[in-house]
């Protein structure tokens, strides 16, 4: 009602509807559905605008996730033009994605922002590279690293995470396997775990310290830390990185004056 009144009125161009993409909401809630929106945006001649955010393309049960809004869904229920991100789930450059008929798309090619706004060369790139995969959703899920990461099962990260303690301990540095609650992060999925294993490493100097370090080597380490323990997630690290990372860290971990 709220929405027919305001475009009755005459005060209305558009409809924007945000899908709610890196926060979460909870108690009593109540909101419009996008194709209850579609009709008042047509019966008002307004175009209808869906900002979605993440840009997954790819079913989410098949990453063991919970669903997510997909902007052929969105477009199919009536929205006029869906923006997504280039990066996030879809795995890509960073970069803002507008998707919609021939006719909006064209009235914002003439606008001079889209001048202003366009992304350069390498990024147009990147992104067809990307997009490119997609044509085969389990290619897609194989080679772009976001899935990739996202889809590993608990059993092959707890294995990729004995064989890094072992080659830790064959140069001298201990670790522990400990279970590990991941985050999707890059603004997406608020509030979702994803389970998996770690490594766990108690530096002589303490875990800030060691952290420190490892974020100034070359290439940088990024962990996190819990319970005063350095952690490092297989999830995150490729496995033809895995080598780099295990002289990353004994370098950092001589460096604190561990023998």
């Amino acid at each position: 009602a709220d929405y027919e009144e305001a475009c009755a009125a005459g005060a209305v161009t558009a409809i924007l509807k945000v899908h709610r993409s890196n926060f979460r909401i909870t108690g009593f809630t109540e909101e419009a559905p996008l194709d209850a929106l579609a009709e008042v945006a047509r019966a008002h001649g307004v175009p209808l605008l869906h900002d979605l955010g993440s840009g997954l393309m790819v079913a989410a049960e098949s990453l063991a996730l919970p669903n997510e809004p997909q902007a052929a869904e969105s477009l199919a229920n009536g929205a006029d033009l869906v923006a997504v991100s280039g990066d996030k789930l879809l795995g890509g450059p960073q970069a803002g994605i507008l998707l919609g008929g021939a006719d909006i798309i064209a009235r914002l090619r003439v606008n001079p922002l889209c001048r202003a706004l366009r992304v350069d060369k390498v990024t147009l790139a990147g992104l067809e590279a990307t997009l490119q995969l997609y044509r085969d959703p389990e290619q897609a899920r194989s080679e772009i690293p976001t899935l990739r990461m996202l889809r590993a099962s608990e059993s092959e990260l707890r294995a990729r995470a004995g064989a890094l303690i072992q080659a830790l301990a064959d140069v001298d540095v201990p670790s522990t396997l400990v279970e590990g609650k991941g985050a999707v992060g890059g603004g997406t999925y608020p509030g979702v775990e994803l389970s998996g294993w770690a490594l766990a490493l108690d530096a002589p100097d303490g875990a800030e310290a060691f952290s420190t370090r490892l974020r100034g080597g070359s290439p940088p380490v990024v962990a996190r830390i819990a319970d005063a323990r350095l952690l490092l997630d297989p999830r995150t690290v490729a496995a033809e990185e895995e080598a780099e990372l295990v002289r990353c860290v004994r370098a950092a971990w001589t460096d604190s004056g561990a023998s």
